[in-house]
Order: C-alpha cells, then structure tokens, then sequence
C-alpha cells in the first residue's frame, strides 16, 4: 500500500477543516462545513467534528469488514452525536456537518462510500478514469446561485447574496429533493453512493475535497487523467500548488465564480499496483 497524503488550509493560520487519513486497507476523507459567518452551535468547531467523524468511521470500516460502509457510516455519526449532543446544539441551522469517501479493500474487491461533494478518482488499469462524485449539491446549487456568480468574489455584495444562497441551501440538506451530509442525523448514510470494484482492475484510487477537485471541475484547467498524471509524477502537494495558482490569479472570482477565494484542499492518492 503506497499513500501519499496533501492538505492544506484555505489560507495559512485558519483552521484545516479537511479531515483525511488511511490505514491498511482502508482510507477517509472528509470536508467540513458549516454556515460561514454564522455560529455552529457547536462549542467544538467544524475541524473537531470533521476530524473527530473521520477517525471513528477509519477505526470502524478497519475493525469490521464485513459491516456495510453506509453502517458503518451511521455508527460514526451516532457516537459523534453521544459526545456531544449535552454540550451542542445539534437541532442548530450551522450545526457542522461533513461530506465523506471513504474506501476500504476486502476479498478482492475496493469497496467505496460517497456522500457530500468530494470526490472518489478511481484509475484502471487500463488507462482509464472514472471520477466518483455525489451531485446532488451542485444540482440544488445551480438553481439556487444565479445572483451570486454574478458578483465579484470577496465584494460586500457577493458576501450578502452568499449568506442568502447558503441559507436557501441549509434548507435543502439532508431532505428529499435536496442534498445529503453527514451531519447530526445517521440516516444521512442511508444515502450515500456505494459500490464495489474488483481491486485487481485498479492503478490507484483518490480520495480529493472540492477545494482540491477545483483544478478539473471549476477552473477546468486540467482533466481527470492530467490531474492523474500530475498525482503519480509529483504527488498531492503539487496538484494543491497548481489549485492555489489558478486561484491566485482570479482573486475576484470573474474567471471563475465561487463562494469562496480559496478553500480547503486535500488530496489522498493510493497506488495499489
């Protein structure tokens, strides 16, 4: 098992809010979020709760291999949920909440979990790419961001249409015809994306937050196989690097519109062969 691991805050001195992590067989990842500008609820933070989830769930789909990832998912969220639903309000519109991927080797086979915007990259050994990401975000955002992307990025009116945007959004999560999260409720698990892939039909496997998926999907300066090739000759870091580039040169968001300047990004590349 070869993992090389990069992650780096939106900007230095902030709190990482990406959580990622392997182990023999196994890997996770998960990107925090919140309401930005607007308290948690939660006296720990979105780090801790990203972090503290994203440890359980390794140490779980480790521990029992033949409990369901989605199970295994729900149990997480139940025991974050017990250490701290007497000190949190959990019931609050900001509670934290986190996407997941999460993958774990078993009798031949990788299985994988996805809830939330991240993304699962998976390479074949044939030389192809298949890219493993839950839409149901992106679907309710389109509708909802007209008004936003048309304003600069970092502008006091970007900041205002982005606070009503992220309040919209809060309303769609984790309910039918919205977007699932991990977040307070277990049931979320219930609708991740699940599956199983032959183990010996895979080069590699990549676990990658939006903030480091923003290369490809946003700024589309690169697609999956480069992305790829940029993992495999330099690793994580240098594809972070070339994100933090782009961004540089759009501080304002005119080239490509986005919430944020910058972001939390992480990537977790695994060569299996």
């Amino acid at each position: 098992m070869n993992v090389a691991l990069g992650t780096q805050p939106a900007d230095p001195g902030r709190e990482n809010e990406d959580f990622a992590a392997a182990g023999p067989g196994v890997a996770v990842l998960l990107d925090g979020a919140g309401v930005a500008g607007a308290e948690t609820g939660c006296v720990h933070g979105i780090a801790w709760f990203s972090s503290t989830l994203g440890g359980l769930l390794l140490a779980g789909i480790a521990a029992r291999p033949a409990r369901p990832l989605a199970d295994c998912l729900a149990d997480s969220i139940r025991t974050v949920r017990s250490l701290h639903e007497d000190t949190c309000d959990l019931a609050y519109r900001a509670s934290p909440t986190s996407t997941v991927v999460a993958v774990r080797v078993e009798a031949g086979a990788l299985e994988y979990l996805v809830l939330g915007d991240s993304t699962l990259l998976l390479a074949e050994t044939d030389g192809t790419t298949a890219a493993i990401t839950d839409q149901r975000l992106d679907e309710v955002g389109e509708r909802l961001r007209g008004p936003l992307d048309a304003l600069p990025t970092g502008s006091p009116e970007h900041a205002t249409a982005l606070a009503e945007y992220r309040d919209a959004l809060t309303g769609l999560r984790n309910r039918p015809g919205g977007f699932w999260i991990a977040g307070p409720d277990p049931q979320a698990a219930d609708h991740a994306l699940t599956g199983t892939v032959p183990l010996d039909s895979l080069a590699s496997v990549t676990l990658l937050s939006d903030g480091a998926t923003r290369i490809v999907d946003s700024f589309e300066l690169a697609d999956w196989k480069e992305a790829l090739d940029v993992l495999n000759s330099s690793g994580p870091d240098e594809l972070i690097r070339r994100v933090r580039e782009a961004e540089a040169d759009d501080p304002n968001g005119r080239r490509w519109p986005r919430g944020k300047t910058r972001d939390d990004a992480t990537a977790l590349h695994w060569v299996t062969s």
